[in-house]
């Protein structure tokens, strides 16, 4: 069922059993898993259907530290979220991803992989990623073409990705939602407070507002909050009338720990001969290719962070522009289409091909190396409220992106490694981008982003290391939860849309435990 919440009595009571707070990847997920259930489910989202440049004003913000991106530009402001940008790519984390390791500050979940592969494997189906398979043997059955590069498998392994079409859960899901008896869709509801009981351990209300003027108070019995790590911390930190530091503030770690994968160009592969590389860069038959990772065991003898290597075409990288320099307007939309080029650019591109084509042997034997690797968490990288407020009241976030020297030693480390395994099987030689030539240089770069923001509401035991439980409830309060990649307690080399999708049933799953089975 959809109301518009700016068509109904101005500070109406909103009642239901659950208040779900955000309808994009997370919180559709969690509501879609209680469609004809007894219990009514209230699915908030501070958008329409569409875009409206209004709604997304209110993600602006403002970014201090390493530079980054237009905030209003990462996130999508509507139902479906930012699935209407993003472009399909998944895989899951690995092991080593949940393990406290000593070399890296802050790292280790309360939880290990296998607690989410059963999760992982229902998360498939919502993306719509197919098989449930991560196993290249499997996947060099489906596609003959699918030949690794001879490397080391002591050192370096295949990870395979999967590839949604990508699914946009706004389209997906919006008629599934609209239609279901128990589930309260309300759009144009923007949370902007969240209110507490007299010892603030148990949630009573949330507060929501639009800019048609009118405030409405929603009232469950449990309360998600499922809006993307930079705006779960934003609206925790803003509900501070009567917790003076913000909700699960206590021990000041909300908006702390924001964490990004830092996406660069890194280095160059030449081969001395062709090598089929279907398995690296064509994904058309299976929707799967892989990417270069190392070993855990060479990870923890290493001390570095994990990160995983793909490939593309050095004639088509070297055309392309960086992705800062691609994604720089303010509204989402408008980045998307920068994206499609004019025929007058197509044509530009291809004499400049056919120049380029007279440096570099061939498609086939000339390959641009791109990194995506973990950030490491920091607490001095965080998400904080401005002084200036957005049309809603609400304090603007402030974006404090930092870096340790931990980040620039991997990326050096991880090249290093394939670099040696390149030259030891013979078939080729690494040429490593400027940036990483001098292994006395640790300074941080202008890196990349992917625009995967996490960890802002950290999973942790201890509530003096966290902001979340186990089962992503915030420690001291009784029946507030929070959902998706702000729970991540380390980031990982995947895009994280996949792992937060099956963080969210599982959570859902939690949830439903509270209540009589049906």
């Amino acid at each position: 069922m959809h109301i518009d919440a700016r068509k109904i009595e101005n500070n109406s009571i909103i009642k239901g059993d659950i208040c779900i707070v955000g309808a994009g990847a997370s919180g559709i997920s969690i509501a879609m898993e209680w469609i004809n259930s007894p219990y009514k489910v209230i699915l908030l989202e501070g958008g329409g259907f569409e875009y409206d440049d209004k709604v997304q004003e209110l993600y602006n913000g403002k970014v201090t530290g390493q530079n980054y991106f237009p905030l209003k530009s990462t996130r999508l402001h509507q139902f479906g979220g930012t699935t209407g940008l993003w472009a399909g790519a998944c895989s899951t984390l690995d092991e080593i991803d949940f393990m406290k390791r000593d070399w890296v500050q802050y790292s280790g979940w309360p939880i290990s992989k296998e607690d989410l592969n059963p999760y992982y494997e229902r998360a498939h189906v919502n993306l719509d990623l197919g098989k449930f398979e991560y196993d290249l043997d499997y996947w060099r059955r489906i596609n003959p073409l699918f030949k690794p590069l001879p490397l080391n498998d002591e050192s370096i392994w295949n990870k395979i990705w999967h590839f949604s079409p990508p699914s946009r859960f706004g389209e997906k899901y919006e008629s599934i939602i609209e239609k279901a008896n128990n589930i309260y869709l309300y759009t144009y509801a923007n949370a902007v407070n969240i209110i507490g009981n007299e010892n603030i351990n148990n949630i009573t209300q949330i507060k929501v507002k639009n800019y048609a003027g009118k405030t409405h108070l929603v009232e469950a019995k449990y309360f998600i909050l499922a809006c993307g790590a930079i705006q779960n911390s934003r609206l925790l930190l803003a509900s501070n009338k009567q917790a003076r530091n913000g909700l699960g503030n206590q021990n000041d770690l909300v908006g702390r720990f924001f964490m990004e994968h830092l996406e660069i160009r890194s280095a160059e592969l030449w081969l001395s001969k062709e090598h089929p590389m279907n398995l690296y860069i064509d994904k058309s038959i299976t929707n799967t290719r892989a990417e270069l990772a190392i070993k855990d065991k060479l990870q923890i003898r290493s001390k570095i962070l994990n990160g995983s290597v793909s490939f593309a075409p050095l004639i088509n990288a070297r055309m392309s522009k960086p992705k800062s320099e691609k994604w720089i307007e303010e509204n989402p939309v408008l980045n998307m289409n920068r994206k499609s080029l004019s025929i007058w650019e197509r044509l530009k591109m291809k004499v400049k091909k056919m120049n380029i084509e007279n440096e570099i042997p061939g498609i086939d034997k000339a390959f641009q190396l791109y990194i995506r690797l973990e950030q490491a968490p920091n607490p001095s990288s965080r998400v904080f409220l401005d002084k200036e407020t957005d049309s809603l009241g609400v304090p603007l976030a402030n974006l404090n992106w930092e870096f340790t020297s931990l980040e620039k030693k991997s990326i050096r480390k991880i090249f290093e490694i394939i670099g040696q395994e390149i030259g030891f099987s013979e078939i080729g030689r690494i040429r490593l981008d400027e940036y990483l030539r001098d292994k006395n240089n640790n300074s941080t770069l202008d890196f990349t982003g992917g625009f995967h923001h996490m960890g802002t509401t950290r999973m942790s035991l201890n509530p003096k290391e966290g902001v979340v439980d186990s089962n992503c409830k915030i420690h001291g309060i009784k029946n507030l939860f929070v959902a998706g990649s702000s729970c991540f307690s380390t980031s990982g080399a995947p895009n994280p849309t996949l792992t937060l999708v099956a963080l969210s049933l599982r959570l859902s799953d939690h949830i439903k435990s509270k209540f009589p089975k049906y």
